[in-house]
């Protein structure tokens, strides 16, 4: 029910050996170190537990918006990738709706605070089952609204809403052909976002759109510059093979 979105990925980071970056990090902030962490952490996927150390920490002595925002990420990361049981997702996301509660009280108008707490608020909501995904859904949608009213570009906040638009029936709000439209702008504003270009493949293999579902899916695959590289290596590469083999007779 909720958008498949992560974080921006520091490609550059991938050209210097591990004991380079940690050196590098020790006179960052938290934030950038972790920034820096998740930067590459499909190579090492512990990264994603060291980043989130470091902004347990942070928040606890400084629990300032913009590190709530990022440990709600992080959260979701670990959630999505880290968790072994369910219980563990359900607990990292509701820590990561938490943190962005926080900084969405603390800041009403960061479209990141609420785009973070709509997206763990979705996840848990969803783990949990369907009638807890279907109490919380006008929650998520309202806040997917007030992130595009903060910022209509917010990238995140497009393949929110189109991944509601697109993923929720009709009677309750659904409209693929919005879904679209919110998926085309954020394509027109970043390209390389090949999560969100997944989510076309998929709105376009729902409607039968053989021939552009396939043309999308290549272009996943052939991405040599992913905005989110670490995702788009660990799961829309295999998603995107996955379901070009499953339409290749269409």
């Amino acid at each position: 029910m909720t958008a498949r979105v992560a974080a921006v990925a520091l490609t550059a980071l991938l050209l210097f050996p591990r004991s380079v970056a940690v050196g590098a990090a020790a006179a960052q902030s938290p934030i950038e170190s972790a920034r820096a962490l998740l930067a590459a952490w499909h190579l090492e996927p512990a990264q994603i537990d060291r980043a989130r150390d470091l902004l347990v920490t942070a928040a606890r002595e400084r629990p300032d918006p913009e590190t709530l925002v990022e440990l709600a990420r992080v959260w979701f990361l670990v959630g999505d990738h880290r968790s072994a049981s369910r219980d563990a997702r359900l607990a990292a996301y509701e820590r990561g709706r938490d943190a962005a509660k926080q900084a969405v009280e603390a800041v009403p108008g960061s479209d990141r605070a609420h785009v973070w707490y709509a997206i763990n608020l979705g996840r848990w909501a969803e783990t949990r089952g369907f009638l807890r995904a279907l109490f919380t859904l006008s929650t998520v949608q309202e806040e997917a609204e007030t992130v595009l009213r903060l910022n209509p570009d917010s990238i995140e906040g497009l393949t929110l809403a189109g991944s509601l638009a697109f993923e929720v029936p009709g009677l309750l709000g659904g409209d693929r052909a919005k879904a679209e439209e919110y998926f085309r702008k954020a394509l027109r504003l970043d390209p390389r976002r090949t999560g969100v270009r997944l989510q076309v493949a998929r709105l376009y293999v729902a409607t039968r759109r053989w021939g552009e579902a396939r043309q999308e899916l290549r272009r996943i695959l052939d991405e040599r510059a992913p905005t989110d590289l670490p995702r788009w290596t660990t799961r829309e590469v295999p998603d995107a093979r996955a379901l070009l083999e499953s339409i290749r007779d269409r």
